[in-house]
């Protein structure tokens, strides 16, 4: 089974909160395949660059090679 994150859950993980963190991983180690929407990603990366948040920047961009990004004409 496929899974498309939202920007909530996107934001609970890059929180560190353990419980999505650990259904994440259990999602990835059962083999379903997680993905962001192009949406998503706009939606967080923009938040992070208005509150010049450049950590959590580096965090998102290590979560996005993680879960790759659906653009609207995959």
């Amino acid at each position: 089974m496929n899974f498309l994150l939202d920007s909530n859950i996107v934001s609970y993980a890059l929180k560190k909160n353990i419980t999505i963190n650990n259904k994440l991983r259990e999602l990835s180690f059962l083999g379903s395949e997680i993905f962001i929407s192009c949406i998503t990603y706009y939606e967080i990366k923009r938040g992070l660059i208005s509150l010049n948040a450049t950590k959590q920047l580096v965090d998102f961009h290590g979560f996005c090679n993680d879960y790759p990004v659906l653009f609207l004409d995959d």
